[in-house]
């Protein structure tokens, strides 16, 4: 695509207005790197609309001179998808001044809020309502709103709740040519056709720009019990979380696995984190409950006595609840300090997770025999970040360029047993060969069809996920 004219740069900074655009290369710094420092690219200029029709006065005007639009959320994902490449012409749509929630309706149990609204925000201003929005997940703090949905993201109450697209009722969105999909409705039966929301859900931006969203609610829990668990492996753990979502009426909202290596870790490296038990295990559950504490107890004791989890504390407070908690989401922060990386993010079906963790531990070990296995994810819907660091004594310099010996075989191992190399973290750039190699050619083919027809001239989120030419 050609570079922006001057006299397109003016138009877009005039529909952005005062303090709409960023220019200055210091500022624009932050906009076009990704949260893991993968990607480094350039923009002509960074664009932060207010309104939802300055995003469509701003397409519209991209579109009709062929300029590449990348929006952007919080920028926290992990594959790419919200940079830039390198050849200074595309436009960064920045969201993160569209931050307005719109409604509350705690009686029909919905959130209407703007694309730029931060996670934390909109969990806030559902508790307010005496109301609970259940995406929740480590970068909740800084990530938005349209960038989850956008990428569909997870987190830790999939099991209960289920992904990102499960969440909305309704979306506002911009396309490719400027006009605004107005599908906001807050109904939970509308049978009146194709449901095009889908469309742009996980679509990272490609189809078009996601400006609000319709979420829903639901009742906070009344009694809910934090438990963490040392368990007898992966192959405990599964049997653990069956027999408690059998106990409790399927009442586990969440059943987290992390083995020991991660607990290291963030003994290691976070201030103030201590373990939870006198002695080493190797493997360990954090689980939440919303059946009550003594069916929680009950099932617990059941637990042990099979032989599934050897050991337990249950947390007596809001406090210690948040302590047990800590544990699990400083892992990526604690495997960040400790250095370079390489991290997997596969599913497989509950029941196939012992026999991907045996596979692609000796698989590993064969191809970077000093590693550190660090393993842990939301097994209760079959995610698991498969990472490895290297070593203590390891050489962490040369350990990055083992992920391209390691990463085909973890991902064949997870798509040999029914599962998929990408459980949440979307495609971006870094898996387009994945999805290329993994998808069937129907698949692929409808996937361009879609995108040649809602986004033509390819200017949404160039080169990101598919194009309607690959």
């Amino acid at each position: 695509m050609p570079a922006p004219s001057p006299q397109v740069l003016e138009s877009l900074k005039a529909a952005a207005g005062d303090g709409g655009w960023i220019e200055d290369a210091d500022a624009k710094a932050p906009y076009l790197t990704d949260e893991r420092g993968l990607y480094h690219g350039s923009a002509a200029l960074v664009l932060r609309p207010k309104t939802t029709a300055q995003v469509a006065h701003m397409v519209k005007i991209c579109a009709e001179k062929g300029v590449g639009i990348v929006p952007q959320g919080g920028n926290t994902g992990y594959c790419g998808g919200a940079v830039p490449d390198q050849s200074g012409h595309q436009i960064v749509l920045s969201m993160s001044r569209m931050n307005t929630i719109r409604e509350v309706d705690a009686v029909n149990n919905t959130l209407t809020a703007e694309a730029g609204c931060v996670l934390a925000d909109i969990q806030a201003a559902a508790k307010d309502s005496g109301r609970l929005f259940p995406l929740s997940l480590a970068a909740e703090g800084s990530c938005q709103i349209g960038g989850n949905l956008s990428t569909n993201a997870g987190g830790v109450q999939v099991l209960r709740y289920g992904n990102a697209r499960d969440l909305v009722l309704g979306l506002e969105v911009v396309l490719a040519d400027g006009r605004i999909l107005e599908g906001l409705r807050a109904l939970r039966k509308d049978n009146t056709g194709y449901d095009l929301k889908q469309l742009f859900l996980g679509a990272e931006g490609t189809l078009g720009i996601i400006t609000a969203a319709v979420l829903k609610l639901y009742s906070r829990p009344a009694d809910v019990t934090t438990i963490f668990a040392a368990v007898a492996g992966a192959r405990g753990a599964t049997a653990m979380l069956s027999r408690l979502r059998g106990a409790t009426g399927d009442g586990v909202t969440t059943f987290e696995y992390l083995n020991r290596a991660c607990l290291d870790l963030v003994l290691e490296h976070i201030d103030g984190a201590r373990d939870p038990f006198q002695a080493r295990h190797g493997d360990y559950a954090l689980i939440e409950l919303s059946s009550g504490r003594e069916a929680a107890e009950a099932a617990l004791a059941a637990a042990i006595e099979a032989g599934e989890a050897l050991d337990a504390v249950i947390a007596e407070s809001g406090r210690q609840a948040d302590e047990l908690w800590r544990l699990r989401e400083t892992i990526p922060e604690a495997q960040k300090r400790a250095g370079d990386s390489i991290k997997h993010d596969v599913s497989v079906p509950v029941s196939k997770i012992p026999e991907f963790l045996e596979a692609a531990d000796e698989k590993s070990l064969q191809i970077i025999p000093d590693a550190r296995l660090v393993t842990f994810g939301h097994i209760g819907d079959g995610n698991i970040h498969y990472n490895l660091s290297p070593a203590a004594d390891g050489d962490a310099k040369a350990f990055p360029g083992d992920a391209e010996k390691l990463r085909p075989a973890i991902h064949d191992i997870a798509v040999g047993l029914g599962g998929s190399f990408s459980a949440e973290h979307g495609i971006g750039v870094l898996k387009k060969p994945e999805l290329e190699k993994y998808k069937s050619g129907v698949e692929l083919d409808l996937m361009r069809l879609i995108k040649r027809t809602l986004d033509p001239q390819g200017i949404m989120n160039p080169g990101k996920v598919v194009t309607g030419s690959d």
